[in-house]
């Protein structure tokens, strides 16, 4: 896994707002090869995140996760690299991410992580209605 080289093609362009921003960002094309079987894990990725300075640019996200593609590397390994990524790159107030995996083997596997502070933004319910908890 070539982390410093995935993390390049990481862009960002400066925030502007006066006021607090939560943003969403959904893709249901992100995939790697689980080093298990040797066959694609797909997911569905969800992220939010209040900018301090910088929002992700989207179609650098795309080629960053299209890089993951051919990278053998566990479910919850990849959900930690991709986080802290994102949040090295755009250094933001706040940042959520969910990973949903398709449903393979008979199993359901749905990874989270989160960091920092919504400035007052509430997620939307319908992400606590997918919770598990």
């Amino acid at each position: 896994l070539d982390r410093a080289g995935k993390q390049k093609l990481l862009e960002t362009f400066a925030f502007k707002s006066v006021y607090p921003q939560l943003i969403h960002i959904h893709t249901e094309e992100f995939s790697a090869v689980c080093p298990g079987t040797g066959l694609p894990d797909v997911a569905t990725l969800d992220f939010f995140y209040v900018p301090q300075e910088k929002c992700i640019e989207l179609k650098a996200l795309k080629f960053y996760l299209f890089s993951f593609r051919q990278d053998e590397i566990f479910q919850e390994p990849v959900t930690d690299v991709l986080f802290e990524d994102l949040w090295a790159c755009m250094e933001p107030h706040y940042l959520y991410l969910r990973v949903k995996y398709n449903i393979r083997g008979g199993f359901d596997t749905t990874t989270y992580v989160e960091k920092g502070d919504r400035k007052g933004l509430t997620l939307p319910a319908s992400v606590y209605r997918s919770e598990p908890w």
